[in-house]
């Protein structure tokens, strides 16, 4: 695409862009049918760091919160076990009834879910009153695995970093850490950091932009940042700011990729110097990937737009100052706006 076409945000394109996905799953995303929470939330993300949830009627919006607390998985019938609890991904496993313990296994939470469906419901102004909190919270407890990890669901699943990740954000927007081990959470983060002082999905694993940002956005969130040595510190921004080429790349060798400005860029943040990489080169990378005509950015310049990278495009974006966007926080991956938010609801239930 040519840059000169591409040197601004095409705001009112993206926004009728991420209003499509809210609306209808198009056939090319038909596979990521059962994960269709996480879609709403790139989309409802992308509105609000453009500014732009006000694009979304009030009935739209009352909707898509209906819709996701009907995707609130309820402590079992019988025993009132909630380790099952958390959001489903869609509804295409959904059923009208308590859950038993014989449908635990087409009816259980799963954390990236949880997570996102959390922070579509701030995006979205949402008090959070119809949450079970501590059901959540338990549902968090029973993935936590013996090696500090977590796993996604308890149906079956692989247990990583990111994992790690979506329990800490899930525990600090319901301010309850009482389903996360932090000492054992923080120790395997620090198992998996490797000799180039990027941190892998798992210990022994290679280092990864993606897998770094939740490591570090996980020690933020909890605090433990302290945990860090200097010489790790300075590695890891050593390894990130490496990642740069135009664009950011997740690893050494690979193509750059429109997403990794927000996840080298945010785990920069997170470290205090974003402010030592390239904001024009970055910049030009990621509008490069944007199509102006119809909306969206692509991981790849001449490549399909998709609503992730169409988001996360944007965030990165924003990370560096672009005119026209919110401001995001980066530990939890929303906007200042909803932060705010989020912290008025804490204050709420500390006076209730």
């Amino acid at each position: 695409m040519n840059n000169e076409e591409n040197k601004d945000i095409a705001h009112r394109q993206h926004v009728k862009y991420f209003m499509r996905f809210l609306n209808i799953l198009p056939p090319s995303l038909s596979s990521h049918d059962t994960t269709r929470v996480t879609i709403a939330y790139f989309s409802v993300a992308g509105l609000d760091v453009l500014g732009s949830i006000s694009s979304m009627s009030l009935e739209l919006r009352s909707r898509i919160i209906d819709w996701l607390y009907r995707l609130q998985v309820h402590p079992y019938k019988e025993t009132g076990n909630m380790s099952i609890c958390g959001f489903q991904g869609s509804s295409t496993i959904n059923m009208d009834l308590e859950v038993t313990d014989s449908m635990c296994h087409y009816r259980c939470g799963h954390l990236a879910m949880t997570y996102t469906g959390l922070c579509i419901l701030l995006a979205l102004g949402d008090d959070l009153s119809r949450l079970n909190r501590k059901a959540i919270v338990e549902g968090v407890k029973a993935l936590q695995t013996v090696e500090g990890n977590f796993a996604a669901t308890l149906s079956g699943c692989e247990s990583d970093m990111r994992f790690v990740y979506c329990a800490a954000c899930i525990s600090y927007i319901l301010n309850d850490w009482s389903g996360f081990d932090i000492e054992k959470a923080t120790d395997y983060i620090l198992r998996s950091i490797n000799y180039d002082y990027g941190i892998a999905q798992c210990p022994e694993l290679e280092s990864h932009g993606g897998t770094t940002f939740c490591a570090l956005a996980t020690l933020a969130l909890t605090d433990q940042m302290h945990r860090l040595s200097e010489q790790q510190v300075e590695g890891l921004k050593r390894w990130l700011l490496f990642r740069q080429i135009d664009g950011f790349q997740g690893r050494p060798n690979k193509p750059v990729d429109t997403c990794y400005s927000f996840w080298v860029g945010a785990s920069l943040k997170i470290l205090d110097a974003l402010q030592y990489s390239n904001y024009g080169s970055n910049r030009r990378y990621v509008y490069e990937t944007q199509d102006s005509v119809v909306g969206g950015f692509s991981k790849w310049p001449d490549t399909c737009t998709d609503p992730m990278h169409t988001y996360l495009g944007l965030a990165g974006l924003s990370l560096i100052g672009e005119n026209g966007l919110l401001e995001i926080e980066p530990t939890l991956n929303i906007t200042k706006r909803a932060h705010t938010h989020l912290k008025s609801l804490h204050q709420q239930w500390a006076e209730s």
